[in-house]
């Protein structure tokens, strides 16, 4: 994990100093897997007493343990190395799509206990109805693991719309029939556990930022390329979200004046050309209803050489360029990693699409940020959602600990 820079510390109250301070000895801990206190103090910069005096509250508080003595063959007593205790929480990571809710169950460390994909019947529901699906489909994955939904501590949700992540609230999202639903409150009152809800989009990002292609880089972009098109920006460590918890909405960023209908209801979204709904929609317009089932089949039509299969996707890697573009000169970062599980599906990323990009930004002597494809499953949104669960109930316990130390 990269442990975010706390602000200046000296501007802040003293409880939330403190509290930051906590934060950023334990993520610290976290990345390092095992770290002696004054290697601590090095990496974040803070005092060794103040060290101590934190990492007493953590080990009081059960968070993490001393783990080993290290014998470097030096004089003088052994340094003891601290590790965040597996053992302190299990939490749940939770990514709704079309046809499933995906779980995986994880300890403190990250570790996976179980997983599991729960089929839904209906791919857009009111919020109590989605409320239930996601309870069941915990319950049957902690049923796996052998052990009741009340030994989880916390549980992070990813869905896809425009989410407020600081109040749990889900402003539009395409797998709820309402609009404006306090979702988190929902799911709070139903399963008596601490929930932390975000777009998807960002905690597919936070999964690539803990465990994938956005280690160690400071300022890159995830595009997530699904059902609809998401993503998630990291600057200087942090995921950005926006005031409204409404950033980062690629997938709605205008490509057409009054083109195609886009499923949030507006017209001329990018994914309204780019999404997996709306190259099949395409096709079976233009194929008089002789449409393709599944993106793949389509895919391969292209493949095989059929015309139509062939401009669908020649249209949609056109407009993704123009987008991708924009991404570029607005944000100019080190990275973007484009992110599904259709990537195998190379029509977003051709030579094409990347020359149409290289034409449509900024003229500078520099090459185009590294863009990169990250294919993967459900499970890999499910273990960023997982992520956020751990760094929820992380903060919970931290600004809970006493502020009189130190």
């Amino acid at each position: 994990m990269n442990p975010e820079s706390p602000p200046e510390l000296a501007t802040l109250p003293g409880s939330e100093q403190r509290s930051l301070g906590r934060k950023h000895i334990i993520d610290t801990i976290r990345k390092a897997g095992e770290i002696a206190r004054i290697d601590i103090a090095h990496a974040t910069n803070t005092s060794p007493a103040t060290v101590t005096a934190i990492v007493a509250e953590l080990l009081e508080a059960g968070l993490i343990a001393e783990v080993s003595k290290e014998n470097s063959g030096q004089r003088g007593r052994p340094r003891i190395k601290l590790k965040v205790r597996c053992a302190a929480h299990k939490v749940a990571g939770i990514k709704v799509s079309r046809h499933f809710v995906s779980v995986i169950v994880a300890d403190f460390g990250g570790n996976a206990i179980a997983h599991h994909d729960y089929p839904l019947a209906l791919a857009k529901m009111s919020a109590s109805a989605l409320c239930q699906n996601i309870l069941n489909a915990l319950d049957q994955t902690c049923a796996k693991a052998g052990f009741p939904r009340n030994e989880v501590s916390s549980i992070g949700i990813g869905l896809a719309g425009q989410i407020d992540a600081r109040r749990n609230f889900v402003h539009w999202s395409s797998s709820l029939s309402e609009r404006n639903v306090a979702f988190g409150d929902m799911l709070y009152a139903a399963a008596g556990i601490p929930i932390f809800i975000d777009n998807d989009a960002n905690l597919v990002t936070r999964a690539e930022q803990l465990f994938g292609k956005g280690r160690n880089v400071d300022n890159f972009i995830v595009i997530t390329i699904e059902h609809g098109v998401g993503m998630g920006i990291v600057i200087d460590h942090k995921i950005y979200r926006g005031t409204r918890g409404c950033g980062a909405e690629f997938g709605h960023t205008k490509v057409q004046l009054e083109g195609a209908l886009c499923q949030c209801g507006q017209r001329g979204c990018l994914e309204a050309y780019v999404g997996d709904y709306a190259l099949l929609r395409e096709a079976t317009i233009k194929d008089n209803g002789d449409t393709h089932q599944t993106l793949e089949s389509l895919f391969q039509a292209a493949k095989e050489g059929d015309e139509l299969a062939r401009s669908i996707f020649t249209r949609a890697g056109r407009m993704f360029a123009m987008g991708l573009a924009n991404v570029i000169n607005v944000f100019d970062p080190k990275l973007i990693i484009l992110s599904g599980s259709h990537l195998s599906n190379d029509f977003l990323y051709t030579e094409e699409v990347i020359a149409h990009v290289q034409r449509s930004v900024v003229q500078v002597d520099e090459p185009l940020p590294n863009i990169v494809t990250h294919a993967w499953g459900e499970m890999m949104w499910a273990k960023g959602a997982a992520a956020y669960a751990i760094e929820g109930i992380s903060a919970l316990h931290i600004n809970g600990l006493g502020s009189d130390a130190g």
